[in-house]
């Protein structure tokens, strides 16, 4: 398994690759949990209480479920019910969770990107972020 170093450095440079603030990577472990392995720019709180998301909870949990990348184009004000409260106290707007899957379909884990601004992702933007989480080095 790739170290958290090695995952922290490949999201550092994804972000700034795309031009988003914010990120996380969570990994799908044996006990068929998200566990967070890397982050920059989320405040400790939210670290904390995404540090295991089950299937279903919040964007990330919400993208394992869905199979599909699934966004807000603003953090603060989204109503739909998949952006848990906590995660106001990231200092972003849009953001968007991405399942990373393996050669069998399986779920390996869930990258997020935040964006300082309000925007919806179109098709083509999810389609290259996705791309680049599939180059996460798990």
């Amino acid at each position: 398994m790739t170290s958290p170093a090695v995952v922290q450095i490949w999201l550092e440079a994804a972000l700034v690759e795309h031009g988003a603030f914010a990120g996380t990577v969570h990994l799908r472990r044996p006990d068929d949990l998200l566990h967070l392995i890397a982050a920059v720019n989320i405040p400790e709180g939210v670290q904390a209480a995404v540090r295991t998301v089950p299937l279903g909870k919040g964007m990330a949990g919400l993208a394992w479920a869905r199979g599909v990348p699934v966004q807000t184009c603003n953090l603060q004000t989204d109503t739909t019910g998949d952006v848990r409260p906590g995660a106001r106290a990231v200092d972003a707007q849009a953001a968007v969770a991405l399942p990373v899957t393996g050669d069998g379909g399986e779920l390996r884990a869930v990258v997020g990107f935040a964006f300082r601004d309000e925007r919806t992702l179109a098709p083509d933007v999810l389609a290259t972020l996705a791309a680049r989480a599939a180059t996460l080095p798990v």
